[in-house]
């Protein structure tokens, strides 16, 4: 039985907003469903040609990881709530890079346990999967996000958004977005090679990706209601001032001077 208390936020998605585009078609009809009264699980799994199988959060045994269970399976357990409809519909629209991430998890899972600590790879893969985003941009665009400077990225560069495509493909940023507000960041995964425009990004993404270089956590992390054309208030460049959200690149303090010595 549905949790009409979990699946009130289901109400306020708007299928408008620029970082739904890509998942507009699948998640329209499948968010009607859910509305209709359908589960999440359910209401995923009626997509035709569905790539991976939705099962109730319920089938998930007790003490049995939850990344460990949809590689043995190739179910994975879905809750009647926001965070699950994007990881659903994620799974329906990349299902060769969630895949991948899967296996390594459970790879992981099964070397080193469950345990309280992750380690670097399963932090990295993690932090992709849940709040992770692609961006094809031209190179001056990718200079200003890594110096994380937004005078230049947002304001002086602006022009050259029109350029850009930002996927967002942690769903628990979507989940976010969903009542939307300055601070939601994501990390843009910063890939070994480029991504070439026109790209099937779920045919490409698995091919870039390695344990190894994950581990070292190649991520910058970009302010999304800040991208041009993502959110009106943007438009006023006073929106940039905000120093806690438009954060400069931490810098190693440097020594002061030595102290001297009393006689």
């Amino acid at each position: 039985m549905t949790d009409p208390n979990a699946l009130a936020p289901l109400h306020h998605i708007s299928w408008q907003a620029p970082w739904l585009h890509d998942l507009r078609a699948i998640g329209a009809s499948a968010h009607q469903r859910v509305l209709d009264g359908a589960s999440v699980a359910q209401a995923l799994g009626a997509q035709p040609h569905t790539p991976i199988r939705f099962v109730p959060q319920a089938d998930l045994p007790a003490g049995t990881a939850y990344e460990s269970f949809i590689f043995g399976t190739g179910g994975v357990p879905t809750r009647d709530n926001l965070h699950d409809f994007f990881n659903g519909l994620i799974w329906q629209h990349y299902p060769q890079t969630k895949r991948r991430l899967n296996q390594w998890q459970a790879q992981a899972i099964a070397a080193q346990g469950v345990g309280p600590v992750r380690g670097p790879l399963r932090d990295a893969l993690t932090l992709l999967d849940e709040s992770g985003a692609l961006l094809q941009a031209p190179a001056p665009l990718w200079q200003a996000l890594r110096a994380r400077d937004w005078q230049r990225l947002f304001i002086d560069l602006r022009p050259l958004w029109t350029q850009a495509r930002l996927q967002v493909f942690g769903h628990a940023v979507l989940e976010k977005l969903v009542y939307p507000r300055k601070s939601v960041v994501a990390h843009i995964y910063c890939a070994p090679t480029a991504m070439k425009s026109g790209v099937d990004v779920d045919a490409w993404l698995p091919g870039v990706l390695s344990p190894e270089h994950l581990a070292t956590k190649p991520f910058t992390p970009l302010p999304l209601l800040g991208v041009p054309g993502w959110w009106p208030a943007n438009e006023n460049v006073c929106f940039y001032d905000d120093a806690a959200v438009f954060r400069s690149v931490c810098r190693p303090r440097l020594p002061g001077p030595a102290s001297i010595p009393t006689a």
